[in-house]
């Protein structure tokens, strides 16, 4: 019958003796992880709460608007919690170390904040993106000390990102596939939870709906998935923009369907991502890019300050909801998303040149946004 070790001998160096069990091994890295974890948690108490502002649309009587107001996170968007949560499930799986190159898929946002987080703990961050992205996007993400990777095509980020994450010996942070198990739904001041809490001394503190855009889909994953756990009747609507897989997805029940990409930075896909999950959603909305746009201006005037395009996506798809709720005769609350500033499009959704070159009016949107807001009625031109 073998032997069997129990104890080190001290005599033996590292080596046991017969008989004796070899020294336990150190926790590698432990020290470094409780640092970072330290560090993530120092930035979320100084940031994790933003404003719910409730502006006042004569047109909807009966109806009240609230915006979480993402915009004001240290990075500037609703990716920032995002970002967060992908560093803490790297750290605490063993995948993210003291000297981990770190590499991310993106369209801009999360990358912007993937790269203030990687600057926090001191590591290397390379985004790899569409060489499209918004200019002030990828100077945001060298500012913070970034590198930035650019493809033709939107479709390419993925390989390339995996890729470089194996070139380097790094970590595929990987926001598509685990944007919806990164960030606990359950609470833990997630954005559902924050929501609720704001919500709790209004009027109607229980929203009817819900509508947030996706772009990896894990916003909308913890939304639906909070709503479900806490008991909620609130529903779930997530628009969807030109370009994109998701809304197919959704109708037909099929995962593998394909789309050229948005134009709509931020949300849309070509392809449906992991971490989106449709059996959370109880409705979503196809908004064309000219209204997406044309909400975008509309809001930012009576902000008096710039909304990016995906928050004119989930401001045009509340418009559509209000006016549902209105024909109806039903009242109650409804909650969308302010994703980022619009400071960040001065090239492109603000830029009448760009308009024009890329054959979105939006005039006639406008309009009818207006004149909805106003006067109530549809937010559909006529």
């Amino acid at each position: 019958m073998p032997s069997i070790s129990f104890l080190a001998d001290p005599d033996a160096g590292s080596a046991p003796g017969p008989g004796l069990l070899p020294a336990l091994p150190e926790c590698r890295d432990r020290a470094w992880a409780r640092h970072a974890v330290a560090v993530l948690s120092g930035d979320s108490h100084r940031s994790a709460d933003t404003h719910l502002l409730k502006p006042i649309f004569p047109g909807l009587p009966g109806i009240s608007v609230y915006l979480k107001d993402e915009s004001t996170h240290p990075t500037g968007s609703l990716k920032h919690r995002l970002a967060r949560s992908l560093f803490l499930y790297g750290i605490c799986n063993g995948r993210i170390r003291r000297d981990t190159v770190l590499v991310e898929a993106s369209s801009g946002s999360t990358a912007v904040s993937e790269a203030y987080f990687a600057r926090l703990l001191g590591l290397r961050f390379i985004a790899v993106m569409a060489r499209s992205t918004s200019p002030s996007k990828i100077e945001a993400i060298t500012g913070f000390g970034g590198e930035c990777s650019f493809v033709e095509h939107t479709g390419e980020v993925y390989e390339v990102a995996a890729r470089l994450a194996a070139e380097h010996g790094g970590y595929y942070l990987d926001q598509f596939t685990h944007a919806e198990r990164a960030t606990d739904w359950r609470g833990n001041n997630n954005i559902a939870d924050s929501i609720f809490r704001q919500m709790e001394s209004e009027e109607a503190p229980v929203p009817e709906w819900i509508i947030t855009s996706a772009g990896t889909g894990g916003t909308a994953a913890t939304l639906g998935r909070y709503i479900r756990y806490r008991g909620f009747c609130t529903r779930l609507c997530v628009p969807d923009v030109e370009g994109s897989a998701f809304y197919d997805a959704w109708a037909t029940g099929r995962d593998d369907t394909e789309a050229p990409g948005s134009r709509i930075e931020g949300i849309g896909r070509p392809r449906v991502e992991p971490s989106f999950i449709p059996s959370v959603i109880d409705h979503m909305i196809r908004v064309p890019d000219a209204a997406s746009i044309a909400a975008a201006h509309v809001l930012s005037d009576r902000l008096f300050r710039r909304v990016g395009g995906s928050t004119g996506t989930n401001f045009f798809a509340l418009c559509c909801v209000a006016a549902g709720m209105m024909r109806d005769g039903q009242g109650g609350s409804l909650v969308t998303l302010i994703c980022d500033s619009g400071d960040r499009y001065a090239d492109s959704y603000y830029n009448p040149d760009w308009l024009a070159r890329e054959n979105i009016d939006i005039a006639p949107w406008r309009r009818a946004l207006e004149r909805f807001l106003d006067h109530g009625g549809s937010p559909f031109p006529e």
